[in-house]
C-alpha cells in the first residue's frame, strides 16, 4: 500500500490558509455592517490649503490668489542666448604629480585649484611634475578627469 501524501506540514499550512480566509470574511462582514450603520459617507470634498496639504475644510476666500495661466510653466524654462555663459572648454593648470611608470597623475586647475585625475591615455604630450598644461575635462568613473593634456610652451 502507498503512503498518504498528506504530511503534517501540509496539514498545518492548509489550516493556516483556511483560518486566514475566515478572518478575511469576518472583516468584510464587519465593514459591511459598519457601512449600513454609519452610511458610506467619507469626506465629501477634499480641499488643498495654502501649504499644499489636503483638508476637509474649504479655504478662506480672503486668502485667494489669482494666477495668470501664462505664468505657469510645466516644463524646463528655455534658456536664452544671453543667459548662456560662453565657457572655454580648454583649461589651464599645473601637474602636481605624475608617475610615468604607472601612467597616471594629477593636475591642479589654475582657476579653482581643483585636483583632476589624468591618465597617460588622455595625454597628448609627455608630461612631468610642475609642467604647465592645458586640458579639457571629461566625466570619469570617480569624477572629472583631465583629457587632451598638452604642455603650454612659455
Amino acid at each position: 500500500m502507498a503512503k498518504s501524501q498528506q504530511t503534517f506540514n501540509k496539514i498545518e499550512k492548509e489550516k493556516k490558509r483556511l483560518k486566514k480566509r475566515e478572518e478575511k470574511r469576518k472583516k468584510m462582514e464587519a465593514r459591511k455592517a459598519n457601512a449600513k450603520e454609519n452610511g458610506t459617507n467619507g469626506i465629501e470634498f477634499a480641499y488643498v490649503d495654502y501649504n499644499g496639504n489636503l483638508t476637509d475644510t474649504p479655504p478662506d476666500p480672503s486668502q485667494k490668489v489669482e494666477i495668470e495661466i501664462e505664468s505657469i510653466e510645466v516644463s524646463i524654462p528655455k534658456t536664452l542666448e544671453s543667459d548662456k555663459e560662453k565657457v572655454d572648454p580648454v583649461r589651464k593648470g599645473k601637474v602636481s604629480f605624475f608617475d610615468s611608470s604607472k601612467g597616471f597623475g594629477f593636475i591642479i586647475d589654475a582657476e579653482n585649484n581643483e585636483k583632476y585625475f589624468t591618465h597617460v591615455s588622455g595625454t597628448i604630450d609627455e608630461i612631468v611634475e610642475n609642467d604647465k598644461v592645458s586640458f579639457e575635462l571629461e566625466k570619469g568613473q570617480r569624477g572629472m578627469n583631465a583629457v587632451k593634456v598638452t604642455i603650454i610652451k612659455e
